[in-house]
């Protein structure tokens, strides 16, 4: 089939969904679809690409991509939102001169992008899968993005929009399939796909360096390891602040490495007083397959305010190289609830901060249930989230919902 995918983000981004949407476009291929990507100019998660102010086509591994401008600005919620509009106007700008697919896949984020999209669906009557990677407007109100009033009931009534004409909506987990409902959304249209793991060992988890070695008479840490976007709704500067006010810390063999950026980075870094937490920035990918092969434990982290909005796709990851999960999130939410089921590690609740330090400081003393955990993780991640599977089940829903408007 001839597929289009929308996706505000897309490689060379290292983090976030331009390497879910990377995958995704490489699978269908591999399946004999013509698909064309139509993305922003790479921006993700910081200002590392400079500025392009005309689109531009180019080919990554062979699939074309169209890049449309972008007004780049995170670091103020007015910012952010001109930068989600400067993509929406852009988009509209190229849907006459887009060529017409068979079926068209938009991701969410970004969410005023769904206007255009549901602009060319109408008018050219074309299937159309949403995509769900937060849900919004959930996720803007519970990081402040926006608020009640006109913007905020402009983004409802965009959301029940959408909702209502896609075909299909794909999203990642069972948290967003109840949102969905509670918003009745009928359950026909509603299909989870978890995002897979978007890297792979280089060679498989040995389990090595779970038990420290005291040589020489040196300690070694316990190495904890937080990767991806620095934002707000992540919540890691109170939690790197308990860590820091910790008193149990001070003298126990703890080391928390952080890498990756975000419009919160700085807040973060504030939190810093010791040598015991290091952020390394935005690494190359050689930088972080070492660092996830020396890791122990990895770190996901959620704000929390009782809203379940998204999933961090380093969980997929993390759960790949075999790394036991320490879950400083909402408790009930996906996150909790996956590294549950897969006994794959340990919730914390992210309300409250200072349980982070405290379960960091009883693993260092009970060192010997990290591995099973880490091995249940590899285990749970084999199982759901690898590559192959997941681009066979979004194959299976383009082929479903294109027959069912023969169909009809």
């Amino acid at each position: 089939m001839r597929v289009q995918l929308w996706s505000y983000n897309y490689e060379p981004e290292p983090t976030g969904i331009g390497p879910v949407s990377k995958i995704l476009a490489q699978g269908l291929v591999a399946r004999g679809h013509d698909v064309l990507v139509v993305s922003a100019h790479p921006h993700y998660p910081e200002r590392a690409w400079g500025t392009r102010i005309v689109p531009y086509r180019e080919r990554r591994n062979g699939i074309p991509v169209i890049r449309l401008p972008l007004w780049i600005g995170r670091d103020s919620a007015s910012q952010r939102l001109r930068q989600e509009f400067s993509f929406m106007l852009a988009q509209s700008c190229a849907v006459p001169l887009l060529p017409k697919p068979e079926i068209l896949i938009s991701a969410s984020p970004s969410f005023p992008a769904l206007l255009p999209a549901i602009a060319n669906v109408r008018a050219r009557q074309i299937p159309w899968i949403l995509w769900l990677q937060d849900i919004l407007p959930d996720g803007a109100t519970t990081t402040g993005l926006v608020h009640e009033g006109p913007v905020l009931s402009t983004a409802r009534w965009l959301e029940r929009v959408a909702y209502s004409l896609a075909d299909r909506i794909v999203v990642l987990s069972r948290s967003f399939t109840a949102n969905l409902t509670s918003k009745a959304v009928p359950s026909h249209k509603i299909k989870l796909i978890y995002n897979p793991a978007t890297r792979t060992p280089i060679v498989e988890p040995s389990f090595t360096g779970v038990e420290p070695s005291f040589a020489s008479g040196c300690r070694v840490p316990l190495r904890v390891l937080s990767m991806g976007n620095i934002g707000f709704s992540q919540g890691l500067a109170p939690l790197v602040g308990a860590l820091e006010q910790s008193s149990g810390a001070d003298d126990a063999q703890i080391e928390l490495v952080i890498t990756g950026s975000g419009v919160a980075a700085a807040d973060v870094a504030a939190q810093i007083v010791s040598d015991r937490v290091k952020m390394l920035g935005v690494v190359d990918d050689q930088r972080l397959e070492d660092e996830l092969r020396r890791a122990d434990i990895a770190l996901v982290t959620q704000l929390y305010d009782g809203t379940d909005f998204n999933i961090p796709s380093k969980l997929m990851n993390f759960m790949a190289y075999g790394l036991p999960i320490l879950a400083a999130v909402n408790p009930r939410g996906e996150v909790a609830r996956i590294v549950r089921e897969a006994d794959a590690g340990w919730v914390v609740d992210s309300s409250n901060p200072g349980l982070f330090p405290a379960k960091l400081l009883e693993l260092v003393r009970e060192r010997q249930d990290i591995e099973p955990r880490g091995r249940a993780a590899l285990s749970y991640a084999l199982q759901h989230f690898t590559q192959d599977r997941f681009a066979e089940a979004f194959e299976q829903e383009l082929l479903n919902v294109v027959a069912a408007r023969k169909r009809s």
